[in-house]
């Protein structure tokens, strides 16, 4: 299938599906928006800003998802060759909105409760989506002792976008080869398989 064209898809989907009461915190959309600035220019992330459909984001208010599902509509075209791809695009918003989510005082509380245990900050992550988004339900099976599975239910992000999420979360936490690969399972539910290798002497 061609990557742009599901890429698009997927994003358009949940564009459909999601209300107006279906939120997110602004610093994802400041990081992202940082980020493309960054990586492509301020003209990238003028068109970008203008397709969520604020002039600016607070961080810790909250904004429609919708908008941060127009972001990722727009960024697709302008940045997927240079990050390799529709589908790394999404990762890479993933990964950099982790990495504002872990600065942010929920995230840092997090990382303090977790130490240095990956399995124990994997178990918060339900906790800590629901203090970045208003919607869905996140449960996570542990198939191993360093192996497990997260089940996502009613999300608006495509499976790339939470796979840069949880990537970025094993690797700060020490994890080795961490492998994470999602599937969706229906047009708003996902499953992630992951696993990591420990580092020396964990």
């Amino acid at each position: 299938m061609d990557t742009l064209r599901d890429a698009q898809r997927q994003l358009d989907q949940r564009l459909a599906l999601a209300g107006p009461e279906d939120t997110c915190r602004g610093l994802f959309f400041n990081v992202v928006l940082d980020g493309l600035k960054d990586l492509a220019g301020h003209d990238v992330e003028f068109i970008c800003r203008r397709a969520a459909g604020e002039r600016k984001f607070t961080d810790f208010f909250s904004y429609p998802v919708s908008g941060f599902i127009r972001l990722g509509i727009a960024a697709l075209p302008l940045v997927g060759a240079r990050l390799g791809g529709d589908e790394a695009v999404l990762r890479w918003m993933g990964t950099h909105s982790t990495r504002s989510f872990l600065n942010s005082v929920a995230g840092k509380t997090a990382l303090k409760l977790a130490g240095n245990d990956i399995k124990r900050f994997v178990n918060q992550v339900p906790i800590s989506y629901r203090a970045a988004v208003s919607y869905g339900e996140r449960q996570v099976v542990w198939t191993g002792e360093t192996q497990g599975r997260v089940i996502f239910k009613r999300d608006f992000m495509p499976p790339a976008y939470h796979e840069g999420i949880l990537s970025q979360v094993l690797e700060t936490l020490g994890g080795r080869n961490v492998r994470v690969r999602g599937q969706a399972t229906s047009a708003l539910d996902s499953v992630y398989e992951l696993s990591w290798d420990k580092a020396a002497g964990r």
